[in-house]
């Protein structure tokens, strides 16, 4: 009874219209559905992990971006700027494809297409990242920085053990949700050749000309990817909130 759940959870789209619908072919009843359900499915993981290591490395990035916008150097702080303003205006399909084609060009190294996309990513990432770390140590209060400074730390030990930890806390459901709008992002590194989600129902597609039932149950696969990842998130935001 179970391969027939799968379809159960189809059924009301089926009567949307009078369109005749071809679940059959990604039914798990049938072997030849079975098998491009697998095919659909196995994107999965190269989806989480080109964006797992897009958040990562953006993550890295923004704060060594944010730093500059925290200290008294006005110029700094203009660097902090321009770079911010100039990532976030160029669009991520464009800047994919850029990095693909246009930056082998100008270094005379070749880059995979999963470097390349993720490169694209951490990016074009970073100046949000960036724009969230800035937030975040800015709510931090100012007698922190005072009492850190009396102990006698670091600029790099005061953020590190002091303003951090507490910012942290402040800018996780922001973290959160950027996680969640890389992972949507990433369908677009796709017209690169990645087999992620999106890859791979473009393929299917192809093949069995059936559109709308693929690209339907793509849209359920990264809706169920996403629900998961959220619900994640707010438990361990919850749990955060339990210790401090």
């Amino acid at each position: 009874m179970r391969k027939y759940f799968f379809l159960l959870l189809l059924l009301p789209l089926s009567a949307c219209s009078d369109y005749e619908w071809g679940w059959f072919i990604i039914s798990p009843a049938n072997e030849s559905g079975l098998t491009n359900l697998k095919f659909l499915i196995s994107g999965i993981t190269t989806t989480i992990y080109i964006s797992l290591i897009s958040i990562i490395i953006s993550m890295l990035i923004g704060l060594v971006v944010t730093i500059p916008a925290i200290a008294k150097n006005k110029y700094l702080t203009y660097a902090n700027i321009a770079y911010v303003e100039i990532v976030r205006s160029i669009p991520l399909l464009i800047l994919i494809l850029w990095v693909y084609y246009g930056l082998p060009i100008l270094t005379g190294f070749s880059f995979s297409p999963f470097v390349s996309g993720i490169i694209a990513l951490s990016i074009s990432e970073s100046a949000f990242q960036a724009e969230i770390f800035r937030g975040g140590i800015n709510a931090v209060n100012k007698t922190q920085w005072e009492a850190a400074t009396s102990l006698g730390l670091k600029f790099s030990q005061k953020l590190r053990f002091v303003i951090l930890p507490q910012a942290f806390k402040v800018i996780l459901p922001a973290l959160g949700n950027q996680f969640i709008y890389v992972l949507k992002m990433s369908s677009l590194v796709s017209i690169i050749g990645i087999a992620d989600l999106t890859r791979k129902a473009n393929e299917l597609v192809v093949s069995t000309y059936r559109p709308l039932e693929i690209y339907t149950f793509l849209i359920l696969e990264y809706l169920i990817l996403i629900l998961v990842i959220s619900y994640f998130v707010r438990k361990l935001e919850k749990k955060l909130k339990n210790n401090y």
